[in-house]
């Protein structure tokens, strides 16, 4: 029983050391999660690509299933969040600092930039993985510069601070 417990721990040792949160330049990630904020709820994408040791570029996008009724009972029934209202897009910078910070190598935390259809903006993001191919993930949002105009009732989406958590695969 022991020499099978010592196995079972070895093996799982060494299936940690292999799974790498961010391994630099061609690394390649996907994510799919929840994105929550203040007038609705959706569903995130994004891509990161390695481009360096600690950089990545890629793509995010948003779109929003639920929009809090506020937004429809403004007595302006054109106000109506339609799909452009919902949906939003973003390239992104990120500044991958797992291996700076060192906590474990199962664990990035990276800070970046975005452009997108609504406005520029920041993130915060870490993702830890449970093996070589699967972790979760989570990111914090906040816009720098909007785009939209303040007349209209819908563009608080996406414009304001988000939260992003779901599941990262490494491709």
């Amino acid at each position: 029983m022991m020499k099978n417990l010592i196995l079972l721990l070895t093996i799982l040792s060494f299936s940690a050391v292999n799974a790498q949160a961010y391994i630099g330049k061609e690394d390649n990630k996907f994510q799919v999660g929840a994105n929550l904020q203040k007038n609705g709820t959706g569903i995130n994408l994004s891509y990161d690509y390695g481009i360096g040791e600690n950089i990545s570029i890629g793509v995010s996008t948003t779109y929003l299933l639920g929009v809090n009724d506020a937004l429809k009972n403004t007595g302006n029934d054109d106000l109506d969040a339609g799909f452009g209202d919902r949906f939003d897009v973003r390239a992104r910078f990120n500044a991958n600092l797992g291996n700076v910070i060192n906590v474990d190598e199962n664990f990035d935390v990276y800070p970046g930039l975005s452009l997108g259809l609504k406005n520029f903006g920041g993130h915060l993001g870490a993702r830890y993985f449970f093996s070589e191919g699967f972790g979760l993930y989570t990111e914090l949002n906040a816009p720098f510069a909007k785009y939209s105009e303040p007349s209209n009732a819908p563009e608080t989406l996406h414009n304001q601070f988000t939260v992003n958590l779901g599941a990262v695969f490494n491709l």
